[in-house]
């Protein structure tokens, strides 16, 4: 038989093949079953390509979890069989979310996957993910991975190139005959071309001096940011390599969760504690997540890293050069953004969770900065939130200023007040409790006598409801809606509570409980409050509204944030 012979294979559908928030996540074993990932991945060129399928070039990367180049190799058979004339891969399947975003935007791909389960831990017996970005860079939108899901409920076969063999650990191009057509792989360098791209973004010369009095530690979470830690910050910035932890991508993660919060990253929160060092950052497992600390542990929280951020675009000379349109959070982020965006006269648009949700809106430019509460940030560069982009943002913000991350902090809010807020995360709650948790929050919603209640907690503290709903989003650019995109309590004083599930998990359910208050003092000491202490009236009503503790059993969150 010859090497590269098309074949085609009998399959049958699998059950629940919807792809979620960021694509298909899964257990690794249930992507290693016979078929199941070919299944998912034949549905996802012909919805993702659809008429473009014949001839069209794609991106291939991952974050290196366990089973990533296995996933790799059955892209490239499957893609070649396919009719795709050229792939273009990250050396060792390995590229950023970011940097596989860019990479499809600036050699003009049709589109490109990306292995990864994001900030899900990795190992074998951790979860695996796969997710089709469009040819703007972005996560496919709704239509696309609705289209996907309809496809796996029917796909009776797949293509494949059983045979076709394909050197991923070097850098170079190969050109096969598949089918009497010519097939190109080209690997990478996979830090070459973002590193060029944050050259054109951010004033390095500027960074660098600043970086040169400043104690900092970056911690990869042994994701796939090391290689990009290590080339921009030590090679080009001269940070000390010890400032680089954990920068070795690891299958595994080096037995870690690799989501950068004050839960699994307390050891580098400890660190930071010491008060040795001015700065940290940690990265998710993919490269689109990151967590900011400052001296002594000062933790910033995403939704104020966002709005800060977007207070201070005229420090970075990519939106010097090309002005600020508008701003975008998910839904459940904090308004902090909105108040920003009031003060400075722009727009400021509320999607659902989800950065596909973004992208058309960057398409359309109404929006050139945008950000999620789940510390995931970015702007137009490209259709993805980018760690590193955030990080280099603050250094950015404070080169120019000379300022700390803490008075930077404290300084915004005099400004705008504080949008105090905390996530609590359910995690592993069964199914069955967490849509029992929702069923009873709609009848609330569906109940006249709900809106214009007061609920009050054990010590008197009341709000008053001042609108109820489960989001619902219609995109202003093509008016696609999107219903059911969490349960919203708005109060008079401006609290909101927020009921959510996730949308990124690979088994069981994870319910998201957001809590916001907002406060404006003119006394600095006022905004060092712990937001723990400062919601806790209005987390005692969130958790008794929802009945959480006596439908799921659970006394204490898996994580605060």
């Amino acid at each position: 038989m010859a090497p590269n012979k098309v074949e085609t294979i009998l399959t049958t559908p699998f059950d629940g093949q919807k792809p979620g928030t960021s694509g298909l996540r899964k257990p690794v074993g249930v992507f290693q079953q016979p078929h199941y990932s070919e299944n998912f991945i034949q549905a996802s060129l012909l919805a993702g390509l659809g008429v473009k399928l014949n001839g069209s070039s794609l991106a291939v990367g991952g974050d290196g979890r366990f089973f990533c180049r296995e996933a790799v190799h059955l892209v490239i058979k499957m893609a070649a069989a396919n009719g795709v004339s050229k792939i273009v891969l990250g050396q060792n399947g390995i590229l950023s979310t970011p940097a596989c975003s860019h990479i499809i935007r600036k050699w003009e791909l049709n589109g490109g996957f990306i292995l990864t389960a994001g900030h899900n831990p990795g190992g074998s017996k951790g979860d695996f993910g796969i997710k089709f970005n469009i040819e703007n860079g972005g996560p496919a939108p709704e239509c696309i991975t609705d289209k996907i899901y309809e496809l796996t409920t029917t796909l009776t076969e797949y293509k494949i190139v059983p045979k076709l063999k394909v050197d991923i650990t070097k850098v170079g191009t190969s050109t096969f005959k598949v089918a009497g057509r010519e097939f190109t792989v080209e690997v990478i360098e996979i830090t070459a071309d973002y590193l060029q791209l944050m050259r054109e973004i951010y004033d390095f010369d500027a960074i660098r001096s600043f970086l040169k009095g400043q104690r900092v530690i970056l911690n990869g979470m042994n994701g796939v940011t090391g290689p990009y830690l290590q080339r921009i910050f030590v090679e080009e910035m001269g940070v000390p390599s010890e400032s680089c932890i954990n920068c070795e991508p690891l299958p595994d993660f080096g037995g870690r969760k690799p989501d950068p919060n004050l839960t699994y990253a307390s050891d580098l929160v400890a660190v930071m504690k010491k008060g040795d060092h001015d700065f940290a950052a940690a990265f998710n497992g993919d490269g689109n997540r990151y967590m900011i600390l400052g001296h002594r542990g000062f933790y910033v929280n995403p939704c104020d890293s966002l709005a800060v951020l977007a207070s201070k675009l005229e420090y970075i000379p990519y939106f010097k050069q090309r002005g600020v349109k508008g701003f975008a959070r998910s839904m459940p982020t904090s308004e902090a953004l909105d108040r920003v965006a009031l003060h400075l006269g722009k727009e400021c648009y509320q999607t659902p969770t989800g950065w596909k949700f973004f992208g058309n809106l960057m398409d359309s430019g109404k929006i050139n900065l945008c950000g999620e509460e789940s510390f995931g940030l970015g702007s137009d560069h490209i259709r993805e939130n980018d760690g590193i982009w955030a990080v280099l943002a603050w250094l950015s913000v404070m080169a120019c200023t000379q300022k700390s991350v803490a008075q930077i902090l404290m300084e915004h809010w005099l400004v705008h007040g504080r949008n105090f807020f905390t996530r609590y995360d359910y995690e592993n709650v069964s199914v069955e409790a967490a849509d029992k948790m929702v069923e009873g929050l709609t009848k609330l919603i569906e109940d006249p006598k709900t809106k214009g209640m007061t609920f009050s907690d054990p010590t008197g503290r009341s709000y008053k409801m001042s609108y109820l709903d489960n989001f619902e989003y219609e995109d202003p650019t093509d008016h696609s809606t999107s219903k059911n995109q969490g349960i919203r309590f708005l109060f008079e004083d401006g609290s909101r509570i927020i009921y959510r599930l996730s949308g990124t998990v690979s088994s069981g359910a994870t319910i998201h409980i957001y809590v916001e208050g907002y406060e404006r003092n003119e006394n600095a000491q006022f905004y060092k409050q712990d937001p723990q202490e400062v919601l806790k009236p209005l987390v005692t009503i969130a958790l008794r509204t929802s009945k959480l503790k006596e439908l799921t059993g659970r006394d204490v969150p898996t994580v605060i944030t």
